[in-house]
This record gives structure tokens, sequence and C-alpha cells, in this order.
């Protein structure tokens, strides 16, 4: 009999392929599986895939008596309540490192975009007003990267890729993170001390309680009016009211974000500055990560249905 696992958030199909070579697929589509399979076949259920960052809590997985297994298709997995599933002997498991460079990749693409208002540019182009010798403050002069310091908020995986390409760039590293490392970048005991020292800061911690709302209007504050913010790791560590207000004020200089508190993200206050870049949380989306992803995946699975360990298990709840 094939092992069979539900799908609890919404996938592309094309990403579930080679989950469906292996494993029979039970797909809810992102609808509450309740209102898609009968209770009967929910209650046999002892693995579930799903997104990290969406919301599965103690009711959630009361709704599965068998569960053993939450695999999470990515890194993050702030959206689990661990506390409940080691109350439940629920294994989770996710995808460490997998997309790390790929997501380094675009939190450099946002600074630099930001940082050298790409976007502004690109639209001087295309409106003609270049080519007419039209005056923009806009287009005035940025700083470049060399020397520039750049401050990295989370020293994982993903913070030592971003970490590297900034030094590659010639410019100064600094990061807080909970824990000091032997880097040959400059360690800050605070967020407000890294705040204080760099001119870019990049957001690349793990999200959770611990961090909801870390970047606040005092951080940005102390970023300050030359200052420019990029996060890459979840929309709820930053406040998203706070930065509207430092960019209306200009508090700060400007922004790159892939990830935001609400998503898909809505026109709205924050997408009308125009020293605001956007990407559509595409960082980990490269054809290298989801492969990665998908190896992960497969090892978790396989895994747990042979009655193992997961090689990938989050450490600790």
């Amino acid at each position: 009999m094939t092992d069979k696992v539900l799908i609890y958030s919404r996938f592309p199909k094309t990403m579930m392929a080679r989950f469906a070579e292996r494993f029979e697929l039970l797909d809810t589509a992102g609808k509450p599986a309740g209102e898609v399979f009968p209770a009967e076949e929910l209650g046999g259920i002892s693995a579930i895939l799903t997104g990290g960052a969406q919301p599965f809590g103690a009711e959630a997985m009361d709704q599965f008596p068998k569960l053993g297994a939450i695999i999470c298709y990515g890194t993050g997995y702030d959206g689990i309540d661990l506390k409940a599933a080691v109350a439940r002997n629920i294994a989770v498991g996710h995808s460490p490192g997998a997309n790390a460079a790929s997501v380094a990749d675009i939190a450099m693409t946002l600074m630099l975009a930001t940082t050298r208002r790409i976007l502004v540019a690109d639209q001087y182009v295309r409106s003609g007003d270049w080519a007419s010798s039209k005056q923009s403050p806009m287009m005035r002069p940025q700083a470049g990267m060399p020397g520039r310091r750049i401050g990295v908020y989370g020293m994982g995986e993903i913070g030592r890729k971003i970490a590297a390409r900034c030094a590659a760039f010639e410019s100064e590293v600094g990061y807080f993170s909970r824990s000091q490392y032997d880097l040959p970048y400059q360690y800050f005991p605070t967020l407000e001390a890294l705040a204080d020292w760099c001119s870019v800061l990049m957001i690349a911690v793990r999200a959770g309680a611990q961090t909801q709302h870390a970047v606040d209007a005092g951080i940005l504050k102390r970023l300050g009016a030359d200052g420019h913010v990029v996060n890459i790791s979840r929309g709820s560590v930053i406040d998203q009211k706070a930065l509207v207000a430092a960019l209306t004020d200009k508090t700060i200089a400007g922004a790159g974000l892939d990830v935001f508190e609400t998503e898909p993200h809505a026109p709205d206050a924050l997408t009308a500055f125009p020293n605001v870049v956007f990407a559509p949380h595409i960082g980990g989306h490269t054809l290298e990560s989801h492969v990665a992803m998908q190896n992960c995946v497969l090892a978790n699975l396989t895994a747990f249905f042979a009655g193992k360990p997961l090689p990938y298990a989050v450490k600790s709840a």
C-alpha cells in the first residue's frame, strides 16, 4: 500500500510531481482539510506536507489523531506550534539551508536595486526624461558598495551567504545574532548597536515570537536618513506600520522587501513609495532551490515511513 501524505498548503502541482511518484497525495489545495476529505480518511493520515509560514497549531493537529510528522517545504517553520507538536509526539521536519544561496542572491538584488535606485532609473529611461535631459532629484549620485557598512541581522545559513557576498563587494560587514561565531565580521551585542553602525540592515533572522516586530520605529530611526532596510526573512520581523511612517517622514532612505506581514501583498501606502523595491516572496524560488528543498522533503518522508528519525528535523521546540 502506498503511503499517504496530506498536502495541507496550496502548492503548484509541478512542485508536487516528485512526491506523487513516491506517495499517494491528498491535496487540499489550500482549503480546510475537513471540507475536502471525509473525517474517516483524515483520521488515518500520519504525515502532512505544509508551508512553514502557514499556521498549524494544536487544534489543527488534533484533526489528525494518527499524525506523526509535519514536513515543511522550505527552511521556515514559524507557523508550526512546536510545543504542541512535541506534546503530541509529532516530528517536525524542514529543509535547512536548501534555498540559502538563492535567498542571499535576492537579498543582494534588493539591496543594489534600492541603494542604486534601479526602479527609478528604469522609469527615467522609459519615460523619456533622460533623453530630454529632464532633471530628477531621485537621480542624484548614491553611495556605492565599497566601504559601505552592511549589518546582517541573523547569522544562519542565509545570513552567512549574504555576509560573504557583501564582503566580495568590498563592504564592511557586521552582524547581530543570538550567538557570536568565529567569523571575519564584526559582532554587535544588540540589534540597536548594529542599526547604529550600519547603513544597510539585512534581515535574515528566523521568524518567531522573539523576533516579532523586532525592527520597529526605534531601530529604523537608528538606521538613519541614509539607511536602507532589506527583508528576506518574514514580514513579521518588521513593524510594517512603522516602516511606512519611516519612509513617509524620510527617517530612512529606502527599503527592499521580498516578504510582507500579509501575503500576497495588495497595493497600499507601502507600495506607493518610489524608493522601495518589492518582490513577491521569490527568494528561494529558483530551480536549484526547489530541487534541494524537494530532496529534503523526500528524505524526511521516506525516513518517517520507514520508522527512522527525520534527517532534517527541526532541532527543538
